[in-house]
């Protein structure tokens, strides 16, 4: 049986907080999907096919990730992938009550054919979040040590191209 899981996010930008929950998933299941969402509700520094192309190159060395972009609802995205269960990062209590809402209504919305499985982030990334690097970016902060060297990279190419 191929054990297919999603984790799902805006990832933007992809941080190492990220990309350990994906290294750990992709030591656990055969195939991981990194289901990169396209939100209209935020404004993203990047877009879909920039935070896509960004997963790809951050998971390179995992041979069993797969970076999609996608819209419209998760449930119907992990039952057209045939996944059993999404991958959702829970770093403390704040997180936990929305997280299990949401665990709730895609366990209905896939006809209770798909499950949620909760990873608490490794100790030394639990205060990362792609919002607060977004902010620190915003206000010409070193964010070398919470995103890979890609994000850097990309991030130093939009800068050179806006000024």
């Amino acid at each position: 049986m191929n054990r297919k899981v999603i984790y799902a996010g805006t990832f933007d930008p992809i941080t190492k907080g990220h990309l350990d929950i994906i290294q750990r998933a992709a030591s656990l299941f055969d195939q991981v999907i990194v289901a990169v969402a396209k939100n209209p509700s935020k404004q993203p520094l990047f877009s879909l096919e920039e935070r896509t192309a960004l997963v790809s190159e951050s998971c390179l060395h995992l041979s069993n990730v797969q970076a999609v972009g996608f819209s419209g609802l998760l449930a119907d995205f992990a039952l057209e992938h045939q996944a059993q269960a999404l991958i959702r990062g829970i770093r403390g209590s704040d997180d936990l009550e929305y997280e299990i809402q949401l665990a709730q209504l895609n366990h209905k919305l896939a006809h209770e054919h798909l499950e949620t499985i909760f990873f608490p982030p490794a100790v030394e990334l639990r205060y990362i979040s792609s919002t607060m690097v977004r902010e620190i970016y915003k206000h010409h902060g070193d964010i070398s040590h919470f995103v890979p060297l890609c994000v850097l990279n990309a991030l130093a190419l939009k800068s050179n191209k806006e000024n």
